[in-house]
């Protein structure tokens, strides 16, 4: 049995980085401000690992070039500036934040259901 990383993705995604965010959108200007400081760095990667990760799928013309895209261009964006902003952050970013955490938690969890589906083998 291969094994497979989307599936270790999908699971860290699921089970640390959603409730992360869904914690950050839901406490707002709770958030406690190591939180703030902790996804500003965070942003900050995730802009520039999948940045140049795009730019190396775009050349190859890989049909995955979107996951690259939406990470580089949307989520380390808004990480970074709620991160940045801290307490003073607009409720149109936590919202944004609470949609992209509620669409990575589908995502993933159709994968996962996908990948798990059991499909019976053919008898002779």
């Amino acid at each position: 049995m291969e094994f497979d990383t989307h599936f270790l993705l999908s699971v860290l995604h699921i089970f640390l980085i959603v409730p992360i965010l869904l914690f950050i959108g839901i406490q707002r200007a709770s958030t406690p401000e190591w939180l703030y400081s902790a996804i500003l760095i965070i942003g900050a990667f995730v802009t520039l690992y999948h940045g140049v990760k795009l730019v190396i799928r775009l050349k190859n013309r890989s049909m995955y070039s979107w996951v690259n895209a939406i990470h580089a261009l949307l989520i380390g964006p808004l990480l970074f500036y709620i991160g940045y902003n801290k307490k003073n952050t607009p409720r149109f970013a936590y919202e944004l934040l609470l949609i992209m955490a509620f669409g990575a938690l589908g995502y993933h969890l159709l994968y996962l259901v996908r990948m798990l589906e059991v499909h019976p083998e053919p008898k002779d």
